[in-house]
């Protein structure tokens, strides 16, 4: 990894010598190098011999260092000749996991557990992005103004590097789901402060170094995509082009884009041919607060203002087609699926006789009509699958991702995308998102394959955007925008 830029922090730390020969107090090592002007960013180790015990820090390097960030205690071995134990670097990589967890919203209790030091594959890998992560957000968080943003832009292209993607695997399937998420929601906030800040000081829309992660992995015969995304970092593809006020602008900023593609593959061997099958599993996407319930009701405009998804465009494609005979697709779902229901009435009355003859007719008539909101569509580019998934406004049927509604519409109050999140009749979970599950998009999509392929593993890429709009939901205000992202991913199936 040290090849990719970035100090190779783990093999420092475990070919420390044992503190009777250090030649000082302490040891360091550059994390940012800088200028002859500006001071270093540092790890420093420091001995405390009344203990005795050791610690780390992270130091912006000023002929009086300021300390960042300090880890906990660890005790000294004295029958070890090197610093620290097997134990005690798997001690300290929780130790980092544990503080990037403690700089998101979440007060939740945090179990880290892992498995053996010798068990875990790319260790040391593992154990430099979540030190460069920590890193990361302690330069957004405790570093000095001044030197902030020279240190960040080199920590954005460490974690950019050619090691962070495949460690990142690692160390999500390390902190299982659901760490995974509170993780990605920490740094995702930090990201935000920090595009906020730059945006404040430069006057600039900046974006995040990596403004989509996601990763995806193929097992047991199941392809899983996952990925996340600030919502600030995301590009406007459509905007009223009015001003926000800052509670509302709040609100749509601290939020992140959580999102899950789940397929199911199959591959039968036919006679002359390979059918390899392709069908939804589960299509999940969540917009989720990146801040506690009291500080959006507090700064923004409540936690019922924000994005929600107006479409999902997904295309599968082989990469290498040179067996591929041909594709097929199943049908589209029949939407709009219109209702219309006729009621007419007419009432009378003739009154008793006088000088004027009184007679009384009215008539009434009423429509009803309903559009099923999400229409599933499916097509074919190529050898390319294409599954769109488009939101349609329930009144006139129209695509929300490429309209807006009128003024009228948005100071309804009996609107579709009012009361979004609690009508019986939203097309969005309670929590704000959609899922699109197997039972009812589950026809999926057929490749046929020559058996020249027998054995071979094929790359398949699968390629996607997501599209966000914000209609106002109970704040009074005529802003609309959606948003939009892009991802892509290479998925292995084995033809066997």
């Amino acid at each position: 990894m040290a090849s990719c830029g970035f100090p190779d922090i783990f093999s420092w730390i475990q070919t420390l010598p044992s503190i009777a020969q250090w030649p000082t107090p302490s040891m360091s090592i550059s994390i940012c190098s800088s200028s002859s002007s500006q001071p270093s960013l540092k790890l420093s180790v420091s001995k405390n011999l009344q203990n005795p015990t050791f610690s780390f820090a992270i130091l912006a390097d000023f002929n009086l260092p300021i300390s960042l960030w300090t880890s906990k205690q660890f005790k000294l071995n004295p029958k070890s000749t090197n610093l620290i134990t097997q134990e005690a670097l798997s001690s300290l990589l929780v130790n980092f996991i544990e503080d990037v967890l403690r700089y998101g919203s979440s007060k939740n209790n945090f179990l880290i557990k892992f498995l053996k030091f010798d068990s875990i594959a790319n260790f040391g890998d593992v154990f430099n992005l979540a030190f460069v992560t920590l890193v990361f957000l302690v330069c957004i968080y405790e570093a000095p103004a001044g030197l902030r943003s020279g240190w960040l832009n080199t920590l954005k292209n460490y974690l950019a590097n050619c090691w962070s993607r495949q460690s990142s695997k690692t160390l999500m399937k390390l902190l299982g789901s659901n760490l995974e998420e509170e993780w990605m929601r920490s740094i995702n906030l930090a990201i935000t402060n920090w595009i906020l800040e730059l945006q404040a000081t430069q006057g600039t829309l900046m974006k995040t170094p990596s403004p989509l992660f996601s990763y995806g992995f193929s097992a047991f015969g199941l392809w899983k995509v996952q990925l996340y995304c600030p919502l600030i970092a995301m590009d406007i593809s459509k905007s009223s082009n009015l001003s926000v006020d800052e509670r509302l602008q709040f609100s749509l900023n601290f939020h992140q884009l959580e999102g899950v593609l789940q397929f199911n593959y199959n591959v039968m061997v036919q006679e002359r041919w390979i059918d390899v099958m392709l069908n939804i599993d589960n299509i999940r996407c969540d917009v989720i607060s990146l801040v506690n319930e009291r500080l959006m009701n507090e700064q923004g405009a409540g936690v019922s203002e924000k994005h929600f998804p107006s479409r999902i465009s997904l295309q599968v494609t082989p990469t290498t087609q040179t067996n591929v005979l041909s594709i097929s697709v199943g049908k589209s779902s029949e939407n709009p699926a219109i209702e219309i229901g006729k009621e007419k009435g007419i009432e009378g009355s003739f009154e008793p006789p006088n000088p004027y003859l009184a007679l009384k007719v009215s008539a009434s008539e009423t429509i009803t009509m309903s559009l099923k909101p999400w229409k599933f569509e499916e097509s074919v580019y190529g050898y390319s699958a294409n599954l769109n998934w488009f939101l349609h406004d329930s009144v006139d049927g129209r695509e929300v991702f490429s309209s807006k509604p009128s003024k009228f519409q948005l100071i309804n109050p009996k609107a579709w995308f009012k009361d979004r999140y609690s009508s019986a009749y939203r097309p969005f979970t309670r929590q704000g998102g959609v899922v699109f599950a197997g039972d009812e998009y589950g026809e999926g999509v057929i490749w046929k394959v020559d058996k020249a392929a027998m054995g071979r593993t094929m790359d398949w890429e699968v390629r996607g955007w997501i599209w966000l709009t914000y209609w106002p939901n109970k704040h009074k205000t005529f802003y609309t925008e959606t948003r939009r992202l892009e991802f892509r991913e290479i998925l292995t199936l084995t033809i066997a």
